[in-house]
């Protein structure tokens, strides 16, 4: 399966011929739909839906719509409807001019100051009537539908480089760990010598006070504890176990976000006790190196569905 970000954006558009509207109303002029879906990054799915008036109806059924292809993220929907020609303005009905005529004097018996309805305010008012006396279900189902592919294919192009940015970080982070395993030998070596460069010194100073195979045990009981507390092939192991999870992740594709955050705050914590335990710069700059990788990872990680 791909990896799915969720960060995307799709739109779709579909145009309504004229038809003949009623014996009172010329035409109906050509209308527009228009839907546009943007969606970021969230723990869970959170849907959000600007609809005109219209439309509001067809809410439950896009929701339905994208909650079967979509699984997490902060998704907004989108829709207008624009009249496409305003020379193909039609006529408002004189059912419609009467009843507007009704209300306004109404309305003025209660507020004498209240402003005369303009051509604009009645134009207004009957291109809402003729979009609200279409059937919108089939066109906006074809529309969302079209957006929400749009989007699903979006989201799957940018999980893809997200997929592609990981690996590459996993590699470079595998190369790090290659690195810091071999150090730690090599700096018990070094520990151990100094520590019996220390036992000699002890000894032309003690003038035979101090039993020379007591004070050698100890030097080398310093050194073998050093040994011990800074040894970090556990974590070096962990961290090459948890790489391996997340390159199999990647790999596997699907709803895998939430299980790729986990790891990389486990990736995170043998990277911080590798600092902890590091007794040479030379580590310390590979455990430094590893937490720069890491964070990377976690930016990118956190936009993956």
């Amino acid at each position: 399966m791909p990896v799915y970000s969720m960060t995307g954006y799709a739109s779709a558009q579909h145009s309504t011929a004229s038809n003949t509207a009623d014996s009172e109303t010329k035409t109906t002029p050509p209308s527009q739909l228009g839907l546009e879906i943007r969606s970021v990054n969230s723990r869970f799915l959170d849907l959000s839906f600007r609809l005109p008036e219209e439309l509001r109806m067809y809410e439950p059924a896009l929701r339905d719509l994208l909650i079967g292809q979509i699984k997490r993220g902060k998704v907004e929907v989108r829709a207008s409807i624009e009249t496409g020609d305003s020379s193909a303005i039609a006529d408002p009905s004189t059912r419609l001019l009467q009843r507007l005529n009704s209300v306004q004097d109404s309305v003025k018996a209660w507020l004498p100051d209240a402003r005369a309805l303009s051509v604009a305010d009645i134009i207004r008012l009957s291109s809402a009537e003729q979009n609200s006396n279409r059937d919108w279900s089939k066109v906006i189902l074809l529309v969302a539908e079209k957006a929400v592919k749009a989007l699903v294919s979006a989201r799957q192009r940018e999980g893809d480089r997200l997929a592609v940015m990981l690996l590459e970080r996993i590699g470079q982070l595998r190369t790090l760990a290659s690195k810091a395993g071999p150090m730690i030998p090599k700096l018990v070596d070094q520990q151990r010598l100094r520590f019996l460069e220390r036992w000699k010194e002890v000894m032309a100073l003690t003038d035979g006070t101090v039993a020379p195979e007591a004070a050698r045990d100890r030097a080398l009981t310093e050194a073998t504890a050093f040994a011990i507390r800074i040894d970090v092939a556990e974590e070096i192991s962990r961290l090459n176990s948890h790489l391996d999870e997340l390159e199999r992740l990647i790999k596997k594709g699907g709803e895998i976000g939430k299980r790729l955050d986990f790891l990389i705050q486990e990736l995170h914590r043998e990277a911080n006790t590798l600092g902890s335990k590091s007794a040479a710069l030379e580590l310390t700059h590979v455990s430094v190196d590893m937490k720069v990788l890491i964070e990377q990872m976690r930016e990118q990680v956190q936009n993956i569905e």
